[in-house]
Formats: structure tokens, sequence, C-alpha cells
């Protein structure tokens, strides 16, 4: 029984899922310092001058925010462990489809807390201004970019490796698995 990917000639599904969880995983050392430095500056906030500034709706945002970063650090770190956990028992494939719903989750936290902090900060700095709304503005924008604008690709507008579309190539679908 062949390992080769079906539609390609140069891939085995082996090839494929290994090239699959290092995309992934470079995705991730990507995210990651974003979040962990929002969480870092997040948790130390409280301990400095201008925090009694915050009172009220944004106390309650800010908690908000603290948590959204701390869950988005859990299911961006969640990958390496599961990796980590689960290395070389045959679970790739399983462990990849996982990993990456985990990383969407981990990026709408993110989004959301840069969003509340944001909030928070134009509400404390700016009081008696539109400037809070700077926050769920780019909440808004995380939205529309990070998961409006992909899911609007169009599948037969892909390119092939090759740099052709698949309609060139003698039809069917593109033989790029970037998932």
């Amino acid at each position: 029984m062949s390992d080769q990917v079906p539609g390609s000639s140069a891939e085995t599904e082996h090839e494929r899922l290994n090239r699959e969880l290092d995309q992934l995983l470079g995705e991730l050392r990507v995210a990651l310092p974003g979040v962990q430095v929002l969480l870092a500056f997040l948790l130390t906030a409280p301990f400095s001058g201008g925090f009694d500034k915050v009172d009220g709706e944004s106390r309650t945002v800010f908690i908000a925010a603290i948590t959204l970063a701390a869950v988005a650090s859990v299911l961006l770190i969640a990958p390496t462990v599961h990796h980590r956990l689960r290395f070389r028992e045959g679970t790739k494939e399983e462990m990849i489809r996982t990993a990456n719903r985990l990383a969407i989750a981990g990026a709408a936290c993110l989004g959301l807390a840069i969003g509340c902090a944001l909030y928070v900060v134009g509400d404390a700095a700016f009081s008696d201004t539109p400037a809070r709304w700077i926050g769920p503005a780019v909440v808004l924008l995380a939205a529309v970019t990070w998961y409006l604008v992909p899911l609007s690709y169009s599948k037969d507008q892909t390119l092939s490796p090759g740099g052709t579309r698949p309609s060139q190539t003698g039809g069917g679908e593109s033989s790029s698995r970037e998932g």
C-alpha cells in the first residue's frame, strides 16, 4: 500500500503531516510572543500607579481582558504540549486537526483580549471621549482580517505549487494542501 498523497507525485502522507505540523508550530511561534507580552502587561497593570483610574465598567472589561489573554495563552501553547505528549504515537493527523482548532480559538481569544485592553486604556487615559471604542473597532478589524477574509477565498482561485490555476493543470483540486 502506497504512502503517496492522492493527486500528488512528490509528497507522501507522512511528509504532508510533518509539513503541516511544522507550519502550524511555526505559526504559533509568531502568535505566542504577542499574547505573552499582552498577558504580562495585564498581569502587572493592577500594581502600577495609574490603575486607580480604572473603575466601574472598565474594571469588568479589564478582568475580561486578562482572562481572555490567559485563555489565549493556554490554547496557543496546547498544541506544543500535545505534540510532546503524543510524539511518535501515530496520532499526528488527529493532533493536527485538534491543534488547528485550538489555534483558531486561541486567536479569537487574543483578538478579544486586545480589544478589551484597548477599551480599558482608552477609557482610563481619555475618559469622557470616544477613545474607548477603539478597542471594539480593533476586535472588528481582527474578525474581518483573521476570519472573514480567509473564509472568502475562492477554492477555484488558489494557485497550485507551480503557480498555475487548477484549471490550467488539467482540472480538479490544487495539489497544494496548506490546510
